[in-house]
């Protein structure tokens, strides 16, 4: 199977540029017909493949730049920033990003023979396309043509992707993300608490004991898997929101800023200018007449 083909299939459901949550739970579907801007998400856990196109990926101070020739797993929810690189109108980006369900890789893990120990590095992790996942993903895809056909059919497509990629490279980091004892388990729970309480200070020691490790593991951890530090983590999370506040209530910086848990809103501006590239108002005013690219961010 061709990424011809799985581009033909993301094409004949996308007519225009954005991002579709598909009525296949767990899949979406990309199109962009321009090179653009970065875009500052929250990524979750997700198998990504490229059909046409280019993209690059920032995360903390890691760089990933890929295309049709590998598939991109996130193993955490992650603060990235996304920058379609290659695309035009007679042949724009197509992307197929499927979310993952730990408790199906659990399922699926359960099933198949006992591994050895994969040493987990980043949360971010890139390997080769295979025939045989092009074909799932095709696959998977094109049942969104036979409505009555895709509850009964796609879980099990979806279940036979899954066992390919965890029978592949990056079989490791699925397993890593269906088990809780694990060190991506152990950060994950860290991260959920950061997400839950992002306008608030915290306490390394309070985060490291939530994830089971000492204070120096975590941090080592932490750092190796998102290539940031919890507090710049945080940072981003609040960033990212007071962004979205902004956009979708209309309230000033000051607001957003206090809102996510800046005491000081000059030093709310200036975070804010050295992630997003321009002070808050001169942001927001782009954005807003951009309404396309403001829904994806």
């Amino acid at each position: 199977m061709s990424h011809e083909h799985l581009g033909e299939q993301i094409a004949r459901h996308m007519d225009a540029d954005g991002i579709v949550d598909t009525l296949i739970p767990r899949l979406t579907l990309v199109r962009w017909s321009q090179p653009g801007e970065p875009v500052h998400m929250l990524q979750r856990p997700a198998l990504c493949i490229i059909a046409q196109g280019a993209k690059q990926v920032m995360m903390g101070d890691a760089v990933i730049a890929y295309g049709p020739a590998s598939y991109l797993v996130a193993s955490l929810d992650l603060p990235i920033t996304g920058t379609v690189t290659q695309a035009d109108a007679g042949s724009p980006y197509l992307c197929f990003c499927l979310y993952l369900e730990p408790a199906m890789l659990s399922d699926i893990a359960l099933a198949l023979p006992a591994a050895a120990a994969v040493e987990e590095g980043r949360a971010l992790s890139l390997h080769p396309i295979t025939p045989e996942l092009l074909d799932a993903a095709s696959r998977l895809t094109g049942l969104l043509g036979q409505p009555d056909s895709a509850a009964l059919l796609a879980p099990l497509v979806e279940r036979e992707l899954l066992l390919r990629l965890m029978m592949g490279p990056s079989g490791g980091l699925l397993r890593a993300i269906a088990s809780g004892d694990s060190r991506t388990g152990q950060i994950a729970r860290a991260i959920r608490w950061l997400k839950a309480h992002y306008r608030e200070p915290f306490s390394g020691p309070v985060l490291a004991d939530l994830a089971g490790m000492s204070l120096s593991s975590f941090h080592d951890h932490f750092r190796r898997a998102t290539a940031m530090t919890p507090l710049q983590y945080q940072k981003q999370l609040r960033l990212q929101q007071a962004r979205q506040m902004m956009l979708a209530q209309r309230i000033d910086a000051a607001e957003a800023g206090y809102q996510v848990g800046y005491d000081s809103p000059s030093q709310f501006s200036r975070e804010y200018r050295r992630l997003f590239g321009a002070p808050p108002q001169r942001d927001v005013g782009r954005l807003r007449a951009m309404p396309n690219r403001a829904l994806a961010i």
